[in-house]
């Protein structure tokens, strides 16, 4: 078998359904320190009862964990009270949580197992800077323009965020910056902004001195932290529910902040907060050099799966890429059509694709990853492609004609040979792309090595970003000197 059809075959054995019966729990969570961390204990509770469960770590914002769960690509989430209420239900009142779970019936969702804490929004500032301009609350903030204000991604388009908060408290010409809830504090230390959103369990409140503001005008809803499944969850995993059920009231303010800070202060990874918390250990985890956190026990499994979506979705778009170019070589008024096409698809951003993916594919993970890899990787196979055979002399075409082969054999026999090296070019810049471009799928569950991206940016832990980046990077390095290899192999038996 070729490595190619291996690797593509690879990539559909990540993406296909596990059988029913053995279909674990499936929990997701978003791409923060307290997601990551709930997602985990309750993925280990699950576990401790004997009943099989698996977590999707850091699968992106509210919107796309709501679709994995309504399409059934999850089973269970950690989230809170009032996301639901103002992002899912949409609705501007308060409501309790067996008014949520009325109105969530209908989608085939329902909320429980509160957990025994809330986690608002909230805004803040250095401590010292608060102090300077006398800002207590958030109505303050409207009495100072020239603060600057950097909110998360998420926070900016809420239909509880910064919209309806700048309309709340009269916020008129500011206009915030967007970036990663992860290196907030960074940049707030470094002193880039003056302004972030917080949540109000952020173990680095504390640490780095930051002044929480006030929500004078009680814009912000509750945040009681539940668990939102789908509604035929218990009896479908009646173990695993028993035991995540058990959490009921468990965890309070203070056991999550304290949870927090072990995974974004100490650098404990996830799961094992989670074991700390599940059952609690005297031994303190050692700190990890990068050579230890890039060759952690899950290197082999991301490895395996990053390369899976790699080369599966480039075996796809060279069996589609290749004919598409020669379909443009041959006849000239489709080439502009077919490039054009091409080239728009590449300038689509990751992230938006593989959001766009997910209701249209009814699933996260490998399959719109895939997806979205294939057609990133059609441009320069198309291209070079077209090149290639354009590039051949019409007097080898014609010579070849004279001799009396088909057209069809021409193509095979003469062009597509002399086209090679160009069209394997292509074929090698594709797969560079992708190995880079396919750590963005770990935003919807494909796993890869951008899993440690994410938390390392969850964390702002530059060990654990390093530990997927470099992977990543250096697989990238192999694949290209590989290509450069059967590209110089292939020249030399043309030229023979």
């Amino acid at each position: 078998m070729r490595p190619a059809t291996a690797a593509f075959l690879a990539g559909l054995l990540i993406a296909a359904p596990a059988v029913p019966a053995d279909q674990p729990l499936r929990i997701g969570s978003k791409r923060f320190t307290e997601s990551y961390v709930l997602g985990e204990i309750l993925t280990q509770s699950a576990r401790q009862a004997g009943a099989p469960a698996e977590h999707l770590p850091g699968l992106g914002n509210t919107a796309i964990l709501q679709q994995a769960l309504e399409n059934g690509s999850i089973d269970a989430y950690p989230e809170y009270t009032g996301t639901i209420a103002r992002e899912i239900l949409q609705v501007e009142e308060p409501l309790d949580l067996a008014a949520i779970n009325t109105r969530l019936a209908p989608m085939g969702l329902a909320a429980g197992v509160p957990l025994g804490f809330s986690n608002g929004y909230a805004l803040g500032l250095r401590g010292a800077e608060a102090s300077k301009r006398g800002v207590r609350s958030i109505s303050d903030l409207a009495k100072q323009p020239g603060l600057r204000l950097g909110l998360s991604h998420e926070f900016l388009g809420r239909r509880d965020g910064w919209p309806g908060l700048q309309s709340a408290y009269g916020l008129t010409g500011v206009t915030p910056r967007g970036l990663d809830h992860g290196l907030a504090y960074e940049a707030l230390a470094a002193g880039e902004i003056d302004v972030v959103d917080l949540y109000t369990t952020d173990a680095k409140i504390g640490r780095e001195a930051i002044t929480v503001l006030a929500d004078d005008r009680g814009y912000f809803p509750r945040y009681d932290a539940v668990i939102l499944h789908r509604i035929d969850v218990p009896a479908k995993y009646p173990r695993a529910w028993a035991a995540i059920a058990a959490l009921t009231g468990r965890i309070d303010e203070a056991t999550m902040v304290g949870l927090n800070a072990r995974a974004e202060l100490d650098r404990v990874d996830f799961a094992a907060v989670a074991r700390e918390y599940l059952g609690p250990s005297t031994q303190k985890p050692a700190a990890r050099s990068l050579v230890q956190a890039i060759f952690a026990p899950d290197f082999g499994r991301l490895l395996a799966t990053h390369a899976g979506l790699v080369f599966g979705s480039l075996a796809i778009a060279v069996i589609l890429g290749v004919p598409l170019g020669i379909v443009a070589a041959r006849y000239r008024r489709l080439a502009q059509p077919v490039l054009l096409l091409a080239g728009l698809l590449q300038t689509i951003p990751s992230l938006a694709m593989l959001a766009f993916l997910i209701p249209i594919t009814g699933s996260i993970g490998a399959w719109p990853a895939i997806i979205a890899l294939f057609l990133y990787a059609l441009l320069p196979i198309v291209r070079n492609t077209h090149a290639g055979v354009l590039g051949v002399r019409d007097s080898m075409r014609q010579a070849a004609l004279a001799l009396g082969l088909a057209p069809r054999d021409v193509l095979l026999n003469v062009e597509l040979p002399l086209a090679l090296p160009t069209i394997l070019a292509g074929i090698k810049t594709a797969a560079v792309i992708n190995v880079g471009t396919a750590t963005i799928a770990a935003f919807i569950g494909a796993g890869g090595f951008g899993e440690r991206i994410a938390q390392g940016l969850a964390l702002n832990d530059h060990v654990v970003m390093l530990a997927g980046a470099l992977p990543a990077a250096a697989l990238a390095l192999v694949v290209h000197v590989t290509f450069e290899w059967l590209e110089r192999r292939m020249g030399t038996s043309l030229h023979r």
